[in-house]
């Protein structure tokens, strides 16, 4: 029990740190604390509370897990794309392959997933631990222990589907061009030979 307390007790202290650093929403919540006199930490404990409750019961849930899931690290992404950091590139490019791998098992088992209760928090917790600034990245293990060894044994054969579908395509491409072609010569043809009649 004192362990869990402890490790509460250091997630306090780091969230209570993290509060104190200069950006729009430690500005925010510097206002907010100003004006009610309760600590920016309880703020931001009672804040996570209500977005935990809400995802558990509220109408709109799925929307407000996958908005998480989406907007901080759509903006961490840009920023890194700016940066010079090679590392911080690679770091949301893992994310982001995690996250779409997860979104295509979803997309298959979402018949099932309905009927998990409190699906969008269980998500949500997910996400926000596949994107977490922490030694255990969520998005750090998952690829590194199972994404990246099935792309890596499976290469060849994907590369050559991938080689296949580009040829399909061009070969569509060419075809419908060709068919366009047909049409507008046609086209013109027949709007001259309507013209002759006149």
């Amino acid at each position: 029990m004192a362990s869990i307390t402890q490790k509460f007790e250091n997630f306090k202290a780091k969230l209570d740190k993290a509060l104190h650093e200069k950006n729009q929403f430690t500005d925010i919540l510097e206002k907010v604390e100003a004006k009610t006199g309760v600590r920016r930490l309880y703020i931001a404990l009672g804040l996570i509370a209500v977005i935990v409750l809400y995802l558990m019961v509220g109408y709109g849930a799925q929307f407000l897990c996958n908005f998480i899931g989406f907007l901080y690290p759509a903006y961490a992404s840009v920023k890194a794309i700016e940066s010079s950091d090679k590392e911080d590139d690679t770091k949301w490019l893992t994310y982001w392959v995690v996250y779409s791998v997860f979104s295509l098992i979803e997309f298959f088992s979402d018949i099932f997933l309905f009927w998990i209760p409190f699906y969008w928090l269980l998500k949500c917790i997910f996400l926000v631990w596949c994107f977490a600034p922490v030694p255990w990245n969520g998005s750090h293990m998952l690829y590194y222990k199972f994404i990246r060894p099935f792309i890596l044994r499976h290469q060849g054969r994907i590369d050559t589907a991938i080689n296949q579908a580009k040829d399909v395509v061009s070969e569509a491409k060419d075809i419908a061009e060709d068919m366009a072609k047909d049409e507008m010569i046609r086209r013109a043809t027949s709007g001259s030979d309507s013209s002759k009649m006149d």
